[in-house]
């Protein structure tokens, strides 16, 4: 309880000048004494009213669950139920999650005659991607008399889920690929998928004829395959040390996670089935492949609270996890940073058996310094000399790497930061172009 404007004012004009009064006119004391025994009495009996000022009163932050995207301003609903029913002026207060900005602190909110609730709108701004939870606000409303405030902690549940904002990437893919950046591509092959039997027709290959069925009919039978129209992809996301490096606004593991999902939209546009990983030390998250919005969402919640771990990439771990979850043929896309030796010769080892069940590619945001002499900018002194040496010598460990990985069937790709989603698209689309699955 804090005293109020009015209060003070009250003191001000009239407790000052009596007390002066009595001190500088003892004929006026008795006088004086009354105005400050009046103010005194009503201060007292004010005060003792207080619990009249937040009596009723109960606030609800809707919806119980508030979804946003990141760098894009919301409003989150505010309501304040009055359970007697009478106009009264009170303030709010609300403190914002660490990570998202608000444009106030606290609001003048009057609440009307015989309204039992009250509604209005707070302006959030989340700045990072994550999950939070609001717990508390603070009341602040005027005793009967108005010489007090009476200010109280009042308690709320919220939770906040902020996502990242893919607006500009799919804008970007738009583009650059056409609708949405989604379309279907055109796919050649006769497929791997058995779809029926049917007689032999001349042209057939010997590898298509079915033998056991041309045995027991008597006559030749082919074997008829279709295009795989529902596959499975898994995204695997680093969350280890390297994947703090920053880039621009965000992080390698931000521009990591927006891939994730972009790709996950791409491919519930194609028909197929989508999955996610997470690993750093251990696996930090799996959902296994399927489609739709309700899976799409249950993917973008566990991979959107990944937080970068100051520790090496256990790659042994996530490949043998893998392997023993992963039931059918499918393509994994890595997306990780190998850009130091002995993390690429981890990753090499790890992923040899994984890859021979499966269709593994790697892709990694190429390094500033990593590429090669003569390709940079111009150098000006000595110190640039050395650092464009180590730079080129970085660009050729991460080329034989590569060379290394394809020689077992795993395909690395360096690709430049500003085009890294539109560009694992692009290898995706290869992979079911080619049907490699």
């Amino acid at each position: 309880m804090v005293p109020s404007s009015r209060l003070i004012w009250i003191v001000t004009l009239l407790g000052f000048p009596a007390a002066v009064g009595a001190g500088l006119f003892p004929s006026a004391r008795a006088a004086a004494y009354a105005v400050l025994g009046t103010i005194l009495v009503l201060a007292v009996a004010d005060a003792l009213m207080r619990r009249r000022a937040v009596v009723g009163l109960r606030v609800e932050l809707l919806p119980a669950l508030l979804r946003l995207a990141q760098d894009r301003e919301a409003r989150l609903r505010v309501r304040i139920h009055n359970a007697g029913s009478r106009g009264r002026a009170v303030k709010i207060g609300l403190v914002a999650p660490e990570g998202i900005e608000a444009a106030v602190e606290e609001q003048d909110v009057r609440l009307p005659e015989g309204a039992e609730a009250s509604d209005f709108f707070w302006a959030w701004t989340p700045r990072r991607r994550g999950r939070y939870r609001v717990e508390e606000c603070f009341l602040e409303a005027a005793t009967p008399l108005g010489l007090w405030a009476v200010r109280t902690r009042v308690a709320v549940a919220m939770e906040v889920r902020v996502y990242p904002n893919l607006r500009r990437d799919a804008a970007l893919l738009a583009r650059r690929q056409g609708t949405e950046g989604l379309h279907a591509v055109r796919q050649v092959g006769r497929g791997r998928e058995f779809e029926r039997l049917r007689e032999y027709v001349a042209g057939d290959g010997s590898d298509e004829i079915h033998w056991k069925a041309t045995a027991r009919h008597g006559r030749p039978v082919t074997k008829v395959y279709q295009v795989e129209r529902t596959q499975e992809v898994y995204v695997v996301i680093d969350s280890s040390r390297l994947s703090a490096r920053p880039l621009g606004d965000e992080t390698a593991l931000d521009r990591s996670i927006k891939t994730a999902l972009i790709l996950g939209a791409a491919a519930q546009r194609r028909g197929d089935l989508f999955g996610v990983a997470a690993f750093s030390g251990q696996v930090e998250a799996f959902v296994r492949a399927r489609n739709g919005k309700t899976h799409y969402a249950a993917c973008r919640d566990a991979i959107n609270e990944l937080r970068v771990r100051p520790i090496s990439p256990d790659f042994d771990e996530i490949a043998t996890f893998l392997r023993l979850n992963l039931r059918r043929r499918s393509l994994v896309l890595f997306l990780t940073s190998l850009e130091d030796p002995v993390l690429g010769e981890n990753f090499a080892r790890a992923t040899k058996l994984l890859a021979r069940r499966h269709v593994v590619l790697a892709g990694m945001m190429r390094p500033a310094e990593a590429r090669p002499l003569f390709t940079g900018p111009e150098v000006e002194s000595t110190e640039g000399v050395y650092q464009s040496l180590a730079g080129h010598l970085a660009w050729r460990k991460l080329r034989e790497l590569e060379a290394t990985l394809a020689r077992q069937g795993v395909r690395l790709s360096m690709l430049e930061p500003e085009t890294f989603s539109g560009k694992m698209i692009e290898l995706y689309d290869e992979v079911k172009q080619r049907q490699l699955l």
